[in-house]
């Protein structure tokens, strides 16, 4: 399918052929008929995106000052490539459109194929031939009468009513609106339909024109003139909201507001603009200054968005989907035309026009662009070609598949994979059809899809890589075994025993196939030198990790339980290491949490751990620490000696009085390629795991327990030999069980 992407660190804008999307649970899949283009949200993204990286840094200062915590922890090296593989990725464009539904995924029960829809949401309402769009990002178009077209701008119409509410505007109102460009035109029209005297400005004469014929009482160009006009039409009074829809880096629309606002009015910036605020009018007129963001409550919460969790309408009246579900009421009833206000409409194959028009590349005036697809009954590919195969493949190879191509696969795992050498590409496969296009150019691959079941497939490819979100794991690995293929999955490799069980059977069954985990810390340079300087200890070990891992918010993905929580996805690692380290397996696991106050989610831990041999390790797990310590930091003792490992970018190891020291200072280096080295190894010569089968279930059967520890309050043994006997065990019941 085609899709407009644009390049987040030249600006470049292109028409690309992308797989279609992937139909994700509580989602539908659209056929997108029309898409409007934002010329103020994406003229601003595409002036940001052609910035140099000075340029990008003076506009976001707070970034920087993340990019200099990272150098200092980091080294330059690792920051250097974490700063260029952000803004490697290509950015989907558009945000608000237009379809019929094709498909429907899973938990979606009322919504049919068939039926018309308008679309919201950056990253999913983009501007491409097809949409996978969460349910409660979408509002069925009930009326015949409604077009795709005039559909297509519910998301910005949502805007407008949200603005409109924030701004508490109230019927028979007089409501200044400062910028008349689509936004404008739009919030001018819905405040007209709910009983409002609109007052416009724009410095545009015909855009001013435009809303004085769309149903503005009146419209001036002129800044003193329309404080004349806002005086003359409220008796002197000044109106009694003032709504910004203005897009500019001035402050002047802000200060404008003021002016013309009367006493305790409401002045609500809907659009981006400066705001240096000339306190004084405020405060003398004591003005209410309020920002409305997006298209209204549920908006950035990923429970709404993502897990289809509605509010319920008794608390919140007007949410994002209310808003185009009213704003399409408007159209059907006709209390609104944005026919008059649609200046192009440009097919898709054309687009890099519309980005002309907005960017004022040509002469001609432009409001309401509408970019169009050509409609069929033909569902779209989901594998695209990228460079043709080359040939039989040759006996012991490694021809690799991906499943999973996030920003830690394109900028971790993948270069690691390309620094091995002798690793033939195949397929990468993602979520969306622009991520998997943009790795399969990037890295190499013979071809892209959103379909995973295009690498289990695929006969030539004989290693998966799994890369995806932490609840797909289990799952993909065990189709992957299933397929007879190696199997490297980046941590964690399941959320619970019962999946655990599950890959052990699956392993099994698939003796010559490979299973590999990304613990890649114990293949770091330091860390292999850490743990040889202990080999000649004849005692056991006692180990301190101390994780300064930093607040991540409640409602990031990793935190999500569907996803493990941080345990389950970080915790692994250091579990993994102090194994490597004691060499031996994990027998005992305690947990302790921090009380939590509400500003984070059980994520200050320390977790106790006995092993095999003896040896004892506690892992120190912070979410309230500062970024401008170090994250990582290893101390072993025994033997009469002592090591200590501080972010793999120091080693420091004493014994009988002498010291050893190393520092890397360019870069940080946790393994990643010698992992890959040691894998590749492994599977073209035969020869064992780098960690063996039963070790890696060892130490995800103590990670599963040292996140049940924390639930019970309670210490829980780690008997890996048991739990490998009983799963098997399992298996040969069920086997048995089934008819001859």
């Amino acid at each position: 399918m085609k899709q407009i992407l644009q390049d987040a660190r030249t600006g470049e804008i292109a028409v690309a052929e992308v797989p279609a999307p992937q139909l994700l649970a509580r989602c539908v899949l659209v056929r997108v008929a029309a898409s409007v283009v934002s010329a103020g949200t994406e003229r601003a993204s595409s002036e940001f995106a052609s910035k140099g990286l000075v340029q990008k840094a003076k506009a976001r200062p707070d970034l920087v000052r993340d990019v200099f915590t990272k150098l200092r922890r980091d080294g330059i090296a690792s920051t250097w490539n974490a700063v260029h593989s952000r803004l490697d990725q290509p950015l989907a464009l558009g945000y608000s459109s237009a379809g019929t539904v094709v498909g429907i995924g899973e938990g979606i029960t009322d919504v049919l194929v068939g039926e018309r829809v308008a679309c919201a949401g950056a990253g999913h309402a983009n501007h491409a031939e097809f949409a996978c769009i969460p349910r409660l990002l979408l509002a069925k178009i009930d009326s015949a009468d409604v077009s795709f077209e005039e559909a297509a701008f519910a998301t910005l119409g949502a805007v407008a009513l949200h603005g409109i509410r924030t701004a508490e505007v109230k019927l028979g109102d007089t409501v200044a609106v400062i910028g008349l460009g689509l936004l404008g035109q739009l919030t001018s029209q819905v405040l007209r339909a709910a009983g409002c005297r609109v007052i416009g400005f724009d410095l545009n004469p015909r855009r001013a024109a435009l809303a004085l014929q769309l149903g503005a009482e009146a419209t001036c160009d002129n800044p003193q003139a329309f404080r004349d006009l806002c005086s003359q039409r409220t008796c002197g009074r000044g109106a009694d909201a003032v709504v910004i829809a203005a897009e500019t880096a001035s402050s002047d629309p802000v200060n404008l507001a003021g002016a013309v606002a009367r006493e305790r009015a409401i002045v609500c910036a809907v659009g981006t603009v400066g705001m240096e605020i000339q306190r004084r009018v405020f405060f003398e007129k004591e003005l209410d200054f309020r920002i409305s963001r997006s298209y209204g409550p549920g908006r950035y919460d990923s429970a709404f968005e993502q897990k289809g969790l509605d509010y319920p309408i008794g608390y919140v009246r007007w949410t994002e989907t209310r808003n185009m579900e009213a704003f399409l009421a408007l159209l059907a009833g006709a209390k609104i035309d944005v026919r008059p206000i649609i200046s192009h409409r440009i097919p898709i194959e054309n687009a890099l026009a519309a980005y002309d028009l907005i960017n004022g590349k040509t002469s001609e005036a432009a409001l309401g662009v509408v970019i169009t697809y050509l409609q069929s009954d033909s569902m779209p590919a989901k594998r695209v070609n990228i460079r043709s195969e080359s040939g039989v493949a040759t006996v012991g190879a490694i021809r690799l598949g991906v499943i999973g191509a996030g920003t830690f696969a394109t900028g971790t795992l993948l270069p690691a994979v390309q620094q091995v050498g002798g690793i033939e590409l195949a397929g990468v496969c993602t979520a969306t059809g622009a991520r998997a296009r943009h790795a399969a150019e990037k890295f190499g691959f013979q071809y892209c899809a959103t379909d995973e079941e295009e690498i289990l497939r695929d006969e030539r490819v004989n290693t998966v890589l799994i890369a995806t979100r932490h609840s797909l794991h289990a799952r993909q690995v065990i189709a992957a075994l299933g397929a007879g293929k190696h199997v490297y999955c980046e941590k964690p490799l399941c959320l619970t025993e019962d999946e655990l069980s599950d890959i052990v059977r699956a392993a099994r069954q698939t003796e010559r196939a490979a299973v590999m985990v990304g613990f890649n810390r114990r293949f770091a340079p330091m860390a292999q030198r850490l743990k040889e300087f202990f080999t000649a200890a004849q005692e056991p070990l006692l180990m301190h990790c101390r994780v300064n891992a930093g607040f991540v918010k409640a409602d990031h993905w990793t935190q999500d339980p569907e996803e493990g929580g941080r345990i389950l996805g970080e915790v692994c690692h250091f579990i993994d290491f102090l194994t490597f380290l004691a060499g031996a397996w994990p027998v005992w696991v305690q947990t302790h949490a921090l009380a939590n106050s509400g500003l984070y989610s059980d994520d200050n831990l320390t977790i106790q751990l006995q092993f095999a041999n003896g040896s004892q390790g506690t892992i120190t797990y912070a979410a309230n620490g500062d970024k401008a310590c170090s994250k990582e930091r290893v101390e072993v003792f025994g033997g009469g000696a002592v090591g200590v490992l501080e972010d793999f970018r120091e080693l420091e190891l004493s014994r009988a009085g002498r010291r050893q020291f190393e520092r890397s200072r360019l870069t940080q280096d946790k393994g990643h390629r010698a992992e890959w080295e040691a894998f590749a190894k492994a599977l073209r010569e035969g020869g064992p795991s780098p960690i063996s089968f039963e070790e890696i279930v060892a130490v995800s059967l103590a990670t599963l327990r040292a996140r049940a520890s924390r639930r019970v309050g309670e210490p829980m043994v780690v008997d890996t030999d048991a739990f490998l006997a009983a799963a098997l065990s399992q298996g040969n019941r069920a086997q048995g069980s089934q008819p001859a």
